[in-house]
């Protein structure tokens, strides 16, 4: 169970589109935040795999095969 609390003008686009649409705003509302769980699962997921296979190059190396060496 969840209990949140809305700013007005939230809650108020929250009760607008629930009317339109016929919906519920408890399912609304469970659907935008499983909505963006999905997004943050992909972004964290994401980012932890980049972390764990970054391969890094010295500076050196980087500026001589860029043709930038000292």
């Amino acid at each position: 169970m969840l209990a949140i609390r809305l700013p007005e003008e939230i809650e108020e686009r929250l009760n607008a589109l629930a009317q339109e649409t016929g919906r519920t705003k408890t399912t609304l509302a469970r659907e935008a935040i499983l909505e963006y769980i999905d997004d943050l699962e992909d972004f964290y997921l994401a980012e932890a795999r980049a972390r764990k296979n970054r391969k890094s190059i010295p500076l050196e190396e980087v500026e001589r095969k860029l043709g930038l060496g000292r």
